[in-house]
C-alpha cells in the first residue's frame, strides 16, 4: 500500500478531478488506544459513524473489542471482519428477522430496547424452535435524557421517559440474564455535565424500579475538535462519569460502558475537493450535501479547511496564512439545497482549478456519501501526516486555561 506524505502530495501525484478521501490509520489507532486505556470501563465503537471495514480492523488491533451495531448489515460486516469481536445490537427498534439472524448466526447476545413491544419481539425472535426463551440475553433499556449540552440532539426519537421506565426495567429484569441501562446525551457534547445530568436520571430510574443493574452504558456524545467547537479534555469527561457511576445503586460488579463514534473516527479521514468555479465568495466544489459534506450542508457543521494550489503547494491552513476570507460552498449536484454556508476560511485569491482539503471528516463523512445526480465517486488513499486537529497528540492546549498572568503582588 502506497502512503502519501500529505494532501498536497496527493494532488501533485493524482491531480484529481473527483473527490479523494484521505485515510489516516495512525490517527484512528491513537484514538482507539486512548479510549482502551483511559476510559474507566469498556468502549464500544459505534459503527454507524464510519462503517469502514479497514477502520474496524484498526480499532480492533488497538484495543477496541466491542462494537455497537445498529443494523443487520453492520452486524454482518463487523462479524465478517472480526470473527471474535463482541457485537451489541444497540438500535432500540429492530426487525424480528434481524434479531433472529444476529442471535442465531452471529452470536449477538446484547440488545437494546425502549418499549415492552420491543422486549416481546426480542424474546420471540431469540426463542428456540420449541418456543423456549433464551436464557443468555443481555438486555439494555434505553432511557431518554436531555441533549441540551450537545451540538446535535438525540433526545426525541429513542428512549423511554423516566416516568414510564420502572415497569419496563422490571419486566426486562425478569427475562434478562444481565440487565443494563443505557442513554445517549446527543452528538458532540461540549461539557462533561451532560453526563452528570443523564446519570442522575439513571439513579432515579433505578430507585423507582428497585431492580439490580449489571451495566451502565453512557452512550456516545464524546466530542472532537472543529472550528468554533473547543471541548474540554476527554479525561475530564471520563473522570466525572466514573465518579457518578461509582455512586449509583447498582451491582457491586456492574460494568461501565460507552459508545464513542465520532471521537474514535473523526480524525481518520479528510477529503480533497476541487474548485470548479468561483462566484464572489461562493465556491463550487465537487462534493457536497449528498456526499461526504452532508453535515456541512444539513446541520451547518464548520469543518477545518486548507487550500492546495494548482501546483500542489499548500499556502494556507486555517492556520497560518493571514490573507483569508469567508467562503460558502456549493456542491456538484443540480439541487439548490446542495449548499454549505460555512463560513470556510480560505485565501482571498483562491480560484477554479485549485483544491481544498476538508478536515475531520472521519465521522459521518464518507459514510453519508450517495450517488445522487451521478456524483459520489472517488478514490481513497492513505496519508502519513497528522489530522488538522486532534484530541490525542498531547499538543492541544486546554481551552479553559488562560494565557493571562495576574500578579498577586
Amino acid at each position: 500500500m502506497h502512503i502519501h506524505p500529505d494532501a498536497p502530495a496527493v494532488v501533485r501525484a493524482l491531480a484529481p478531478d473527483e473527490p479523494v478521501i484521505l485515510n489516516r490509520p495512525h490517527a484512528a489507532a491513537r484514538a482507539a488506544r486512548f479510549f482502551a486505556t483511559k476510559f474507566p470501563g469498556k468502549s464500544l465503537y459505534a459503527v454507524k459513524a464510519n462503517p469502514s471495514a479497514d477502520l474496524v480492523q484498526i480499532l480492533w488491533d488497538n484495543g477496541i473489542t466491542h462494537f455497537d451495531v445498529a443494523s443487520i448489515a453492520e452486524v454482518r460486516m463487523v462479524r465478517g471482519v472480526l470473527p471474535t469481536a463482541t457485537l451489541c445490537f444497540m438500535h432500540p427498534v429492530k426487525t424480528s428477522s434481524a434479531i433472529r439472524e444476529a442471535y442465531r448466526d452471529h452470536g449477538v447476545r446484547t440488545f437494546s430496547l425502549d418499549t415492552l413491544e420491543e422486549l416481546e419481539k426480542i424474546l420471540a425472535a431469540t426463542a428456540d424452535d420449541e418456543g423456549n426463551l433464551a436464557t443468555d440475553l443481555r438486555l439494555c433499556v434505553r432511557l431518554r435524557v436531555s441533549s441540551d449540552y450537545s451540538e446535535l440532539s438525540l433526545a426525541s426519537k429513542f428512549g423511554i421517559d423516566l416516568a414510564d421506565a420502572a415497569p419496563l426495567l422490571q419486566a426486562t429484569r425478569q427475562v434478562a440474564d444481565w440487565l443494563g441501562l443505557c442513554f445517549h446525551v446527543g452528538s458532540q457534547a461540549m461539557t462533561p455535565f451532560a453526563y452528570v445530568q443523564a446519570l442522575e436520571r439513571v439513579r432515579a430510574a433505578i430507585a423507582d424500579a428497585g431492580v439490580v443493574i449489571d451495566m451502565i452504558d453512557v452512550g456516545g456524545g464524546f466530542p472532537s475538535v472543529y472550528p468554533g467547537m473547543e471541548p474540554p479534555p476527554l479525561e475530564d469527561y471520563f473522570a466525572i462519569i466514573h465518579r457518578h457511576f461509582e455512586a449509583l445503586p447498582i451491582a457491586y460488579n456492574a460494568e461501565l460502558w460507552c459508545e464513542p463514534g465520532r471521537a474514535l473516527s473523526a480524525e481518520y479521514n479528510s477529503l480533497i475537493v476541487k474548485v470548479e468555479k468561483r462566484r464572489s465568495d461562493e465556491l463550487y466544489i465537487n462534493d457536497g450535501a449528498y456526499g461526504a459534506l452532508y453535515d456541512a450542508a444539513h446541520v451547518a457543521w464548520r469543518f477545518p479547511v486548507r487550500h492546495i494550489a494548482r501546483d500542489g503547494s499548500n499556502d494556507n491552513g486555517s492556520f497560518g496564512r493571514e490573507e483569508l476570507q469567508e467562503y460558502s460552498f456549493y456542491g456538484p449536484t443540480c439541487d439548490d439545497a446542495d449548499f454549505m454556508e460555512g463560513p470556510f476560511m480560505l485565501p482571498a485569491d483562491i480560484k477554479a482549478g485549485d483544491w481544498i482539503e476538508v478536515g475531520m471528516l472521519g465521522a459521518y463523512g464518507a459514510a453519508m456519501r450517495t450517488a445522487f445526480n451521478g456524483f459520489g465517486q472517488g478514490d481513497a488513499v492513505t496519508v502519513a501526516d497528522e489530522p488538522m486537529a486532534s484530541l490525542y497528540t498531547g499538543e492541544r492546549k486546554d481551552p479553559r486555561v488562560s494565557d493571562n498572568v495576574v500578579s498577586l503582588r
